[in-house]
């Protein structure tokens, strides 16, 4: 199959633009180097926040696998690295970890943000080399009257205590100022003690200070990190907004920018980046074009 659209990335943005490529009789490959789609979704206990009724992510994932399972216009290649983008002016070739090199007109880049470590966090002073397990990794089953050390209070936070309401555990999450406004949803649950801190000292993977503060486990909770393909421009915090692209080159879902971070935009997102490649292979009016001399903006 000669694919009319590659798309990096097999989350919902990813799998939203496949989706709305065979809606108009696109052919598509969608690339994932994980070796299942949408794995993220199957981490989150509880939704409430996408149409369709689901409750957790398992069911959404589920039903997005289910639904690209049986369309014929989208070719799924999982398990597979992308190591170059190379785009052109008429075609965009992108050359994967076992040799093989694909070629369309447009690509959509859906590979989404990964989770910060505490290294990466300014306010925060760690040993060389350490790195927590990120919170939406967490098993429940394993912290029966347990105290669990959180840095920083990023959204899966929240999610983790709606998904289980009844869990008998002490959360102490220190936290920057800058999280004060995602902590209000939490702030209210006894099991959690909120510790604004400007200053964070990890003096091992279980204790830190101010405040002599020890979990029994501890986990990151600090936010995302972009995590482009390669070959793709970036601005100053990492992200790769739409208008510093290559034109062949379509960005789609969380790793356009810090802001929306949610299924619903990733998955809307996915699918307008679909039909713009739709849309512009088609010269309809109002669709972007493709210059043969793309400028770029650095950053």
């Amino acid at each position: 199959m000669t694919p009319d659209l590659l798309i990096i990335g097999g989350g919902p943005a990813g799998c939203a633009a496949a989706i709305t490529a065979a809606g108009v009789g696109m052919r598509s490959v969608l690339i994932e180097r994980k070796a299942v789609l949408c794995r993220k979704l199957y981490s989150i206990p509880a939704l409430n926040n996408v149409l369709g009724g689901f409750q957790t992510g398992p069911d959404l994932a589920a039903a997005i696998t289910a639904d690209l399972a049986v369309n014929a216009l989208c070719q799924i290649r999982t398990g597979l690295d992308v190591t170059a983008i190379a785009p052109g002016d008429e075609e965009v070739t992108v050359t994967l970890n076992d040799g093989t090199r694909l070629t369309a007109p447009y690509a959509v880049l859906a590979t989404g943000v990964a989770p910060l470590q505490p290294a990466d966090a300014d306010w925060i002073e760690a040993p060389a080399g350490l790195r927590l397990p990120p919170l939406w990794e967490a098993d429940p089953a394993e912290v029966k009257g347990r105290t669990w050390l959180i840095v920083g209070a990023d959204r899966p936070l929240g999610t983790f205590l709606r998904a289980h309401p009844d869990l008998d555990v002490t959360l102490l999450v220190p936290h920057p100022a800058t999280d004060a406004y995602k902590a209000e949803e939490v702030a209210a649950d006894p099991r959690v003690t909120l510790l604004p801190t400007p200053r964070l000292t990890l003096t091992s993977a279980l204790t830190a200070e101010p405040g002599g503060l020890r979990g029994d486990a501890a986990f990151t909770n600090i936010g995302s990190a972009p995590a482009p393909p390669p070959g793709v421009v970036r601005d100053v915090d990492g992200y790769c907004p739409p208008d510093l692209q290559h034109p062949g080159l379509i960005v789609a879902g969380d790793l356009r920018f810090a802001q929306y971070q949610r299924i619903m935009t990733a998955s809307g997102s996915g699918a307008e980046a679909a039909l713009r490649a739709y849309y512009t292979t088609r010269g309809v009016s109002g669709a972007n074009s493709r210059p043969s001399s793309p400028a770029r903006r650095p950053t």
